[in-house]
Order: structure tokens, then C-alpha cells, then sequence
């Protein structure tokens, strides 16, 4: 089993309300005051935070929130405004140092159409001198065997991102960052990468993916660090942020003009309760939805939805980065609908 290099720090994780503590561990990449400038704009503001060595980490916020610009100045691709970082030990003033042990996937995939999947790496490895042997090997990781010798215009763009990911594979890399890998797939396609990210990650590699995809990333990582507008939210273990998560039961009766009268029952209880639209969201452990049904049906009401629910990443991101309740209600709306709820 491969065994990084790693380095311990100490670093301080930010969790949304101004507060901090001071935690150490391994650490494949680290930052401290990281920060980037283009002229006025602060794409990268003093983002403080580390990834552990082995696992999945996520490197997650919304579209333009700096996301990208935070892995070029970490892989050396450009420099920072100030602070400083370290990628599996040394520093980033030095990207020569862990260039070697590193691959990335950072734009979209660019292959000579013309020329096979096994040529396409053969002419990459040949590049930076790398061992030929090795084609056979990334290819059977990533899955491609059986189609190394299509010409690479025949692929899919899953098989596209398959064929980036073994070349990001090539020098045999200790940490891969990939930007965005599952851009554009559909369903099936993004699930596939998913399982291939997380097999990658079994052999003591760390892997860190970048993504705005927060329900994609809930399914694949152990660690995350999420970031809005350049600033820093969280950096913990998915297990850890998702400890923040909520429960309710969303109840909707079956005429919309009884909603006041189910307020009123909540109340009674001494639930609280928000309300949008026609359904009436109780703030309760999805255990309690029983003693609803119970104290609704002793009213004389009739519900049509029942539903008890458990907050998502997304949900949780939302409401920390500030989300109004209607915002939070809209997502929750939308989830279920993606449910089929």
C-alpha cells in the first residue's frame, strides 16, 4: 500500500459564525492566510485550513467562489497575493519540489481525436519521461481496458474524463486534484466517476475534488472544505459538518385553506413550526412524525403529505452561508421533488 509523504500542522477551521479552534493532524495540502488578488477583487481571502493525507476531500462552494483560482495557486499554476501553503510538505514557492507527485486534472480534457487512448497517454508519458508500462496500468484503473485502441473522437465524455484521469494518473501521483471531473455528465456518468474517485483513493493516494455539485460531493467524500466569495465556511470531516444538520416533519393538509388550523394543532403541541406555501414545516426528529399524525387526526384534519426529512449537505451549506427561510424551503421543496417525495 502506498504511503504518502505528509507533514503535521496545526491549522484554524473557520465554522461559519466567526468562531475557530486550532486542531493537528497529517496533512496533504495546507494553507494559512492563503490569499489571491485580481486588482480590486479578492478571489481568495486569507482562507486558513488543511487536507488530511489519504481519503477523499472535497474542495466545494458555488460557481465563482474561488474554488479554481485556489487550486492554481496551490499547484503553482499562479502565485499568490500573500499567506502561504504547503502541498504534501513543501511549499508552494517551490512547485518543482511536488510537481513529480502530483496529478491534476484542472481544465477540460484535450485529446488528439485522431489517435488511440493508449497513444494519446503514450505521447503525454514520453513528455515528461515517464515509463511506458505504466500506460497499461492507469488505463485498467480508470477502467478503459478493452478501449485503449479506439481513437479517442469515439469516446464519451465520460470516457474522455476517464482517459484525463489516467493521464493525471501517469506519474503514479501521491495527491490528485481534479477541478470539476464530473462537469457535464449525465447521471450515470457522474455516479461512475464517483465510484472510480473513491477506488483511487483506497491505495493511500489523496485525492481532492473540486465541485459546486454539494449532493454529488455528500456521496463521495470523508473531508471537506467549503468556500463562498473567497471566504472560508468549514474545513472538518463531512461527518462533522453534517452533525449541524437538522430534522423536521413537513406536514401539508389536504385542503390548502387548513393550513392555519394545522398551525394552530402544532402550536398547541408546543411545536414550532414554519409555513410556506400549503405545507407546514415542524421542527421535530423524524421519529416524533408519528405523534403528528396522532395529534393532527384528533383535530378532525386530513393530511396529504406526511414527510419526515433530514437536512442535506446543500441545506446545511445554505443555511450557513446565510440562506433566508424561503431559500431553505425552496431547496427542501426541490429535494423532495428529485426524491420523488
Amino acid at each position: 500500500m502506498r504511503q504518502p509523504t505528509v507533514r503535521s500542522s496545526h491549522v484554524r477551521i473557520n465554522r461559519g459564525a466567526g468562531s475557530s479552534h486550532i486542531v493537528s493532524t497529517l496533512s496533504a495540502l495546507t494553507a494559512d492566510r492563503l490569499t489571491r488578488r485580481f486588482g480590486d477583487l479578492v478571489a481568495v481571502n486569507e482562507l486558513t485550513f488543511e487536507v488530511p493525507a489519504g481519503g477523499v476531500t472535497g474542495f466545494v462552494g458555488p460557481n465563482g467562489s474561488g474554488k479554481s483560482t485556489t487550486i492554481r495557486v496551490l499547484l503553482g499554476l499562479i502565485a499568490p497575493s500573500g499567506g502561504t501553503a504547503t502541498v504534501l510538505g513543501e511549499s508552494i514557492a517551490h512547485p518543482e519540489r511536488y510537481a513529480g507527485r502530483v496529478g491534476a486534472l484542472i481544465d477540460s480534457p484535450a485529446f488528439v481525436g485522431s489517435l488511440t487512448g493508449r497513444d494519446n497517454l503514450r505521447s503525454l508519458a514520453a513528455l515528461r519521461g515517464l515509463p511506458k508500462e505504466r500506460i497499461s496500468q492507469v488505463l485498467k484503473l480508470v477502467g478503459l481496458s478493452g478501449r485503449e485502441d479506439d481513437k479517442a473522437s469515439t469516446y464519451s465524455l465520460g470516457m474522455k474524463q476517464r482517459l484525463a484521469i489516467a493521464a493525471a494518473l501517469l506519474p503514479d501521483p501521491e495527491l490528485m486534484v481534479l477541478d470539476e471531473p464530473t462537469n457535464g455528465l449525465d447521471p450515470a456518468g457522474i455516479v461512475e466517476i464517483r465510484e472510480l474517485l473513491k477506488s483511487l483513493a483506497t491505495d493511500g493516494r489523496t485525492v481532492v475534488v473540486s465541485s459546486h455539485l454539494l449532493g454529488e460531493i455528500q456521496a463521495m467524500v470523508d473531508y471537506l472544505v467549503v468556500i463562498r466569495f473567497g471566504d472560508l465556511i468549514y474545513s472538518g470531516s463531512l461527518e462533522g459538518l453534517m452533525a449541524q444538520a437538522t430534522e423536521r416533519v413537513v406536514a401539508a393538509p389536504e385542503f390548502p385553506s387548513d393550513v392555519p388550523r394545522l398551525v394552530e394543532v402544532v402550536e398547541a403541541s408546543g411545536w414550532t413550526c414554519q409555513v410556506s406555501r400549503d405545507e407546514v414545516s415542524i421542527d421535530l426528529p423524524a421519529a416524533r412524525s408519528a405523534d403528528v399524525e396522532r395529534a393532527v387526526t384528533a383535530a378532525g384534519l386530513t393530511l396529504r403529505m406526511l414527510n419526515p426529512e433530514a437536512e442535506t449537505l446543500e441545506t446545511v451549506f445554505l443555511r450557513l452561508t446565510g440562506a433566508t427561510d424561503a431559500e431553505l424551503s425552496e431547496q427542501r421543496r426541490a429535494q423532495r421533488h428529485k426524491d420523488g417525495g
